[in-house]
This record gives C-alpha cells, sequence and structure tokens, in this order.
C-alpha cells in the first residue's frame, strides 16, 4: 500500500498555473454548462459539418473567455484554492440549473441570499451531495494532486503575459468568426448568458451586492400625505371594517380548483360564497419581486425596484388613513413590506401542535388571526391583517401540510424532484393546495363567527410554481422566458355581508367582473377602494371595485 501512495505521489503531473487554469477552464465549458449547450443545440440544429464546427467555435469562445478571466486570479500560491472553489461553484451551480431549470440572474441570487436556512437546507439533498462527490470533490482532489511548477518571478510575469496576450488573440479571432451568429442567438435568446456557468452566479451575486448609485434615504418616502377614510365611514353606529390579506405562497392557478382544474382541490372554497378571479398576473416569478410589488402602486410593466425600496408601501398608506394593520408572517419575512406596521413571525415554541420538521403549518396563522380579534375587543379602529403563508413553497411540497391531507398518493417524498415522477410530484403539491383551502376555509370561518367587524378576506398568490413542464421545476425564471406556471396565480375574495353592506358593493358585480384579466398591479387600488380610503395615489382605473360600486 506504501509503495502503491509512493507511486501515485511520484507520479502527480507537474503543470503551470496557466496550464492548470486552462484545462479546468476547459473542463467547466463542457461538462458544468450542459443546460447551455443543450439550448445552444436546440437554436442551432446542427446537420451539417458547418453546425458542428460553429459549435466546436462556441466551445472554444466559452473556454478562452473563463480563462482569460480566472487566469488574472491565480498564482503558484493561489492556483489550487481559486480553482478548487470555482470547480465547487460551478458544479453546485449546474446541479440546479440541469435540475430544476434554474437560471442563475440576479433575482434568483437575491431569492437565494434572502432564504433562511431551513428553506436552504431542503435543498442539499443527498442526490446534491452524491452530485457534487462526483463533480466537485474529485475534480478538485484532481486539481489538488496536480504539482504546480516553480519558476521565477520574471519568467512567471512574461510567460504570463504571453499566455494572456496570445489567449486574448485567439479569441478575438473566434469572436470575429462567430460574431454574426452569437449575435442573432443573444438577441432571440439574451437569457442564455443566465446559462453561462460560473460566471452567471458570479456576475449576478456581484451586481446584486453592489452598492446602487445613490443610497437609498434613511427613512422610507411616504407616497402620499393625504390618506384618509371616506366620509361616513367611521359611523359609531356601524361596525368598523376588517380585511383579512391572505398572501400565498407558490401558489399556481393551473392547479386551483376554483380556476376549473380537473381536481377540486378547493371544495371548501367551492361551497362558500366566494368570488374567484381566474386570470391573474404576478408582477415576479419570485417572492422577492412580487411581494414588494404586490403592496406598491406599480406593476410588472413598470417595475421599479429602487422605487419600491425607498418609498412606503400600501400598509404605510392605511395606517396613515388611521387603519390599525398587523402582518403575521409563516415565511421568511416580509421583504421590506411590513417594516414600520406591527408585525410577528409565527415561531415552533408558540404552536406546538401545528409545525413540524421546524416549520409551522399555515393553520397557525388561522389560530393567530383569532388571538388577534381577541385582542382587539371592543376597538372601534378599521383594521387589516396580513396573512403570510408558507403555502406550497417548493421543492418538499409533500412537508406543506398534515398526513390528514394526503389525498392525492402515490407523493413525492424528496426534495430531489428528479428522483419522482411528475404524477408524484403533482399530488404532493395538490395536497398543498387542498391544505390551503382549508386553511382559507378556517379564515372565513373565523371572520363570519365574530361580531365586532364588517370582515372580508382577499386572497392571492405571490407567484406560481412549475412542476416538471420541459424539464423546468421551481419559481425564479426570468420573466421574458417564464411559462404561465410561474406567472398565472389564483385569487379569490370572500366578502361578508356586512361588509358588501357597509362599502355599498354589488357583490352580484363584482363576480360578473371576475372573468376579467388582472393582475398584481390592481391590488393597491382594490385594497384601497375596499377600505374606503380617500387619496391621491388612488387610481380608480386600477381599482377591481371601482365599478362595482353604489
Amino acid at each position: 500500500m506504501y509503495n502503491f501512495f509512493s507511486k501515485l505521489v511520484s507520479q502527480r503531473p507537474v503543470l503551470s498555473t496557466d496550464s492548470l487554469t486552462f484545462w479546468v477552464s476547459l473542463g467547466i465549458a463542457l461538462f458544468y454548462n450542459i443546460p447551455f449547450w443543450k439550448e445552444v443545440v436546440g437554436y442551432i440544429s446542427p446537420t451539417s459539418m458547418m453546425d458542428w464546427l460553429l459549435l466546436l467555435e462556441y466551445g472554444i469562445v466559452l473556454t478562452f473567455i473563463q480563462f482569460i478571466v480566472f487566469v488574472f486570479f491565480v498564482n503558484r500560491w493561489l492556483a489550487k484554492p481559486v480553482l478548487v472553489l470555482i470547480v465547487f461553484l460551478a458544479a453546485a451551480v449546474n446541479f440546479y440549473t440541469s435540475r430544476y431549470g434554474v437560471y442563475f440572474n440576479t433575482e434568483m441570487v437575491n431569492n437565494i441570499l434572502q432564504t433562511d436556512t431551513q428553506e436552504a437546507g431542503e435543498l442539499f439533498t443527498w442526490g446534491f451531495l452524491g452530485y457534487m462527490v462526483v463533480y466537485a470533490v474529485i475534480p478538485a482532489m484532481l486539481v489538488i494532486w496536480v504539482r504546480i511548477k516553480k519558476v521565477s518571478l520574471l519568467r512567471s510575469i512574461l510567460r504570463r503575459t504571453v499566455v494572456v496576450l496570445t489567449s486574448t488573440m485567439v479569441l478575438g479571432g473566434f469572436i470575429l468568426l462567430t460574431f454574426q451568429s452569437v449575435s442573432a442567438l443573444m438577441r432571440t435568446h439574451h437569457e442564455l448568458r443566465f446559462l453561462v456557468t460560473p460566471g452567471n452566479a458570479i456576475v449576478s451575486t456581484v451586481q446584486d451586492l453592489a452598492p446602487a448609485q445613490a443610497p437609498l434615504p434613511d427613512k422610507r418616502i411616504p407616497l402620499e400625505s393625504d390618506a384618509k377614510l371616506a366620509a361616513g365611514v367611521s359611523n359609531s353606529n356601524s361596525k368598523p371594517k376588517l380585511l383579512v390579506i391572505v398572501v400565498g405562497e407558490t401558489m399556481r392557478a393551473a392547479n386551483w380548483g376554483l380556476n376549473g382544474y380537473e381536481r377540486q382541490t378547493t371544495p371548501k372554497l367551492n361551497d362558500r360564497n366566494v368570488i374567484n378571479f381566474p386570470h391573474v398576473t404576478s408582477c415576479g416569478t419570485s417572492t422577492a419581486v412580487s411581494l414588494p410589488c404586490m403592496f406598491s402602486p406599480l406593476g410588472h410593466d413598470d417595475y421599479d425596484e429602487r422605487y419600491i425600496k425607498s418609498h412606503e408601501s400600501l400598509l404605510d398608506v392605511l395606517k396613515h388613513a388611521g387603519i390599525d394593520v398587523e402582518w403575521f408572517d409563516n415565511q421568511s419575512g416580509c421583504k421590506g413590506v411590513c417594516d414600520g406596521v406591527k408585525g410577528e413571525t409565527l415561531s415552533v415554541q408558540d404552536f406546538p401542535d401545528l409545525c413540524a420538521s421546524g416549520r409551522c403549518y399555515d393553520e397557525t396563522l388561522v389560530e393567530r388571526l383569532k388571538e388577534a380579534l381577541k385582542s382587539s375587543s371592543g376597538s372601534r379602529d378599521e383594521k387589516v391583517i396580513v396573512l403570510h403563508q408558507l403555502g406550497n413553497h417548493g421543492p418538499s411540497y409533500y412537508q406543506r401540510y398534515p398526513e390528514s391531507f394526503r389525498e392525492f398518493s402515490p407523493v413525492c417524498e424528496t426534495a430531489d424532484l428528479n428522483k419522482c415522477r411528475k404524477s408524484e410530484i403533482v399530488n404532493a403539491y395538490d395536497n398543498g393546495v387542498l391544505y390551503t383551502d382549508n386553511v382559507l376555509d378556517g379564515i372565513i370561518a373565523t371572520l363570519k363567527s365574530q361580531s365586532e367587524y364588517s370582515a372580508a378576506m382577499l386572497y392571492v398568490a405571490d407567484h406560481g410554481e412549475s412542476l416538471g413542464e420541459n424539464g423546468v421545476y421551481l419559481h425564479g425564471l426570468p420573466y421574458s422566458i417564464a411559462p404561465n406556471e410561474q406567472t398565472h396565480v389564483p385569487m379569490t375574495w370572500w366578502l361578508g355581508k356586512d361588509f358588501i353592506g357597509s362599502t355599498g358593493l354589488d357583490d352580484d358585480c363584482l363576480k360578473k367582473n371576475a372573468d376579467g384579466k388582472y393582475s398584481h398591479a390592481n391590488l393597491f387600488s382594490s385594497i384601497l377602494g375596499l377600505m374606503q380610503v380617500t387619496t391621491s395615489v388612488y387610481e380608480p382605473e386600477q381599482d377591481i371595485t371601482s365599478a362595482c360600486g353604489t
């Protein structure tokens, strides 16, 4: 055994830092960019020798671009640590891109940075660990096994200069050869740059963490200064209004029973007198984008992240009008939306009987709503309560509902979705939809059973989800190429009789108009309309209720 290891050590290849960097760059271009190559091959559809030569030229360009970038960060002492880190990063990115169809842009990086440890932990599956052993640990060991050739500083500088100049010339020549094809490809498929690994993750991370051109204000800018309740709303002879806004998580309209899905995944809501909106699109394909956008006066077409971060939200406008606002969270946070309002993140310690695997089921939100109503008993303030669900956040759909809601089976019982049949994934997801139906029904029952408020509930999801269609899973694709499954979301309202009476709304009119096309952009003014708040930032053409008042 000793002789074997001695021989192995003595036969270690000796390479310069430049050579080692080149071989790593070539390996990454060939083996860690499979999703990129699949898209390119699909675009070119090679049938002739010239087509295959073009693909070869693409490979040369990709290899030399990475080599020229990487080589500036390596020297005799840093080469191995830097290259090992690059290999691990490339392997991890390629795993999620290949397995889930993820595109690594700034939004995806922002999602990763904002996720909590429990969400992140669900993605570290045995499949991921096995993949990393093959594509990260073993290649890293080969990098470490190589001996770095020792050369003088002067010779190293001269060699590096020649290598970089030669590589730049080679790269420039092949870029000229492929320019027409590459430019056409990028014009029509600009999202391909988010598949070039590991450059996609590195560039997107730098862009996401880079400071803005100008610092955000220390205090958020008010959207208005004139918000108030409409005349006659605060009538001592009538009940104050209560609107419960339920922010659904990762719920796609395609599997929403009320929308005509082949399975009745919303049986309890179906028996309630609800108003369902089957044609609603989200502002984004991730919580980090959609959630702040939902509570801003902007929609997808006018989305401006800086504006949203620097200005107050809808909740602040409601507060300025004298409405009591509370936020209860069963997710990874409100993404800044609830800053400045009373808020609480639900914990396992508070509801031990409704929590499992470190997560609380969404029924905890129903229980917290009951507690909030008890504590506000006797109040004459108008009230808005936001309940932010855990919902159907993937990939561990099977953990989003109690065992008693396992109606559709068999289910996928792993976060590594590639190990499951699509039917098993859909079954687990649909059980989660069925559970959300139960939660919403519980909220409605709670509102109906109390007598101090004229109550209503508005449910809308932040974004949808892909369940394996065209090999894509989860969510977060660039909006320009995102499938309907990620952008088409359910929205359902329940308006109590007292609420309808106090607002003068015609629920038959609302039901008739519910079949129209709406989006998250309608929420801001519609909620102001439901709560009868007058303000200069209210836009009646965006208010779904404006055509149904008396």
